[in-house]
């Protein structure tokens, strides 16, 4: 202050420190805002585990490794765990004897003239070279007396055609869908093991061709039905690439937000996946899986599943995204948020209990028990509420009160888990069976079109099934290809 500006009074120092506190508070604030988001990731949050930093990918395993191994436990297999090791067979293919030792093996001395010892033994289990047989099939013909000429079927492709059987057709869609190889790629392992040297062009209609036949016999329509006879079920998206194929937009990203969606039963029996063009009201209600499904519906709180709420027997909000969230609002204040904690206890030890009565074969939790654990989840809730109402946050509410009062206004949901001990806590299975398409995008890059994501699905919903009631892959897909594939029923599934 020069001499010339007169003293300001001590109402105007008292109001000039009242401006500078709130820009202080406002520009903590929106700190506080800025370290969050850079603290996001899949342990704290809805961030996928690809988006993950290295660090955050770093810190996550060293937690699990935490978890999975106590002060006693050591690396590897723990007493009493069956190994996995090839047992001796006793009915051996072929019994082969090879030559006697010629030397000593501690004192190197000749053992042509040594006495017997006996015989030991050695298994090598392994497979016989592959090789490709070329059959040529007379197929007779025969003209009716009305003049129309009939002729045989052959076993697999058309009548005057050169095709590689199903077989081969099994080895690329094995190699291309289940293990997420590109296509480029498949073709190649498939010259280098079976010395076949087919083209990429091969791989992508026996893929198509799998498809093809599973639509003919009403895959898609047996699915449905049978997802909707299910007491339980679990549904899940994420967005996929898909290239506009407009001549304006050629290598550009396809107009809307394409998505698979995965509806699915929690032991994995019956898995569906189904691409949408956008992850829309309008688009989760034309899967025709959960439009009139009266069931349980285990999910998370995406807005586009709100419209199927009011005809389900129950809705379980997902536990494990519940968590992260509160261990994002943890983040911000140990202190002042530790009401997120007390919900994070809560949520476990409810699972836990869930987990000791299913072990005893009780149908339900004792009264008391679960009446303690929602009483003290209530009181934790209102506390956050209460402490994060008026606090002040960047823009808008502060993260806790966001998440206190979704959790406040899901409570039900949030615990119907603890009332049908058949419904999962978590939404982890199918967030697990979305790693495939994930998987299969990341090595890929992009689907051409939504014909070929929808191809890709059917296929992935087809074996991912089978293999869920015990049929091999290889034998699921000889089956399709020849045109009897397995089809889910409501009775068997």
């Amino acid at each position: 202050m020069s001499a010339s500006e007169p003293p300001q009074s001590y109402q105007q120092l008292v109001a000039l420190v009242a401006r500078l506190a709130a820009r202080v508070e406002t520009l903590e604030a929106e700190n506080a805002e800025l370290r969050r988001r850079l603290g996001m990731n899949s342990t704290n949050s809805s961030t996928p585990p690809s988006k993950d930093s290295i660090e955050a990918k770093a810190r996550r395993r060293v937690d699990r490794s935490s978890r999975d191994r106590s002060a006693d436990r050591q690396p590897g297999g723990q007493p009493g765990h069956q190994g996995s090791g090839l047992a001796p067979s006793m009915a051996p293919d072929r019994t082969e004897t090879l030559p006697p030792p010629g030397a000593c093996g501690g004192c190197g001395g000749d053992l042509a003239d040594a006495a017997d010892a006996g015989m030991s033994w050695a298994q090598v289990w392994d497979i016989l070279a592959v090789t490709l047989e070329k059959v040529h099939y007379l197929l007779p013909r025969r003209r009716c007396g009305c003049g129309k000429i009939t002729t045989a079927v052959p076993p697999f492709g058309s009548v005057g055609t050169v095709v590689y059987g199903p077989s081969l057709n099994a080895a690329a869609i094995l190699l291309a869908s289940e293990g997420n190889v590109p296509l480029e790629r498949t073709a190649m392992l498939i010259q280098a093991l079976f010395r076949v040297p087919v083209s990429t062009g091969f791989v992508a209609r026996a893929l198509q061709r799998l498809a093809q036949r599973l639509t003919a016999a009403g895959f898609d329509d047996a699915m449905k039905t049978a997802l909707r006879a299910e007491e339980v079920l679990c549904t899940d998206e994420t967005p996929t690439n898909v290239i506009s194929n407009s001549t304006d937009a050629h290598g550009q990203p396809a107009a809307g937000s394409p998505h698979a969606v995965t509806v699915r039963t929690p032991d994995a029996r019956l898995v569906y996946y189904a691409p949408i063009g956008s992850r829309s009201k309008t688009a989760l209600a034309g899967l025709g899986v959960l439009e009139g499904y009266a069931g349980y519906l285990v999910r998370d709180d995406y807005a586009g599943y709100h419209q199927f709420d009011a005809q389900l027997a129950g809705v379980q909000q997902c536990a494990a995204h519940l968590i992260r969230h509160c261990k994002g609002v943890l983040e911000l204040h140990s202190a002042q948020q530790n009401w997120a904690s007390e919900v994070i206890t809560v949520l476990r030890e409810a699972a836990a209990a869930v987990t000791e009565a299913t072990t005893n074969n009780r149908d339900q939790l004792d009264p008391d028990l679960l009446a303690g654990l929602r009483r003290r989840y209530d009181h934790a809730v209102a506390w956050g509420i209460t402490t994060n109402r008026h606090r002040t946050w960047a823009k808008g509410n502060h993260p806790g009160y966001t998440l206190a009062k979704r959790l406040a206004d899901k409570a039900d949901q949030v615990f119907t888990f603890t009332r049908n001990l058949a419904v999962p806590w978590t939404n982890n299975s199918s967030e697990q069976a979305l790693k495939g398409p994930k998987r299969h995008q990341a090595v890929s890059g992009y689907w051409h079109t939504l014909t070929t994501l929808a191809n890709y699905c059917r296929g992935r919903s087809y074996l991912v099934s089978t293999r869920g009631h015990g049929i091999r892959p290889i034998d699921a897909i000889h089956a399709a290809l020849t045109g009897n594939p397995w089809l889910p029923t409501a009775s068997t599934a």
